[in-house]
């Protein structure tokens, strides 16, 4: 991103801004109340649809490291297991980088490895491409957010 890593880290630590950069087709809102103030411990509560099914989700914020980074895991939700890590460095030329790390798992045994292979992977590659692409976008020099 052409910004630097503080007003990076900025645009992620609001929280209002996930349904901006969240694709359409998932419907995602976030349903506590904003503006949150975001920390250790914060919880996050969001309404989306997976394949038209309604999902209720809810997330922890486990680590809080201003300009640095942030890790997001779920309490409640479609996932058995959901540990996301949001990472932002100096790109060396006064931007930043920014790198996602998810763990998940999805429930059913065996019949989750399937849909793991069959939709799960390909939809969070599309959500992730699509969050890059906005993120790209919304922090461009010129943009409302940058």
């Amino acid at each position: 991103m052409p910004l630097p890593p503080d007003e990076t880290f900025e645009f992620f630590a609001d929280a209002r801004n996930l349904e901006r950069i969240t694709p359409p087709w998932l419907h995602f809102r976030v349903l506590s109340t904003t503006p949150i103030e975001m920390g250790p411990g914060t919880l996050i509560s969001y309404r989306l649809r997976l394949h038209g099914v309604p999902v209720r989700w809810l997330t922890e914020i486990r680590e809080w490291r201003p300009i640095e980074g942030f890790r997001d895991v779920q309490v409640s939700g479609p996932y058995s297991l959901w540990d996301h890590e949001h990472r932002f460095r100096p790109d060396g030329a006064g931007g930043t980088l920014i790198e996602d790390r998810v763990r998940y798992a999805i429930p059913l045994g065996p019949l989750g490895r399937i849909a793991r292979r069959l939709f799960v992977g390909r939809d969070l590659e599309r959500i992730f491409d699509h969050r890059a692409a906005a993120v790209e976008k919304l922090l461009a020099p010129g943009s409302a957010a940058s």
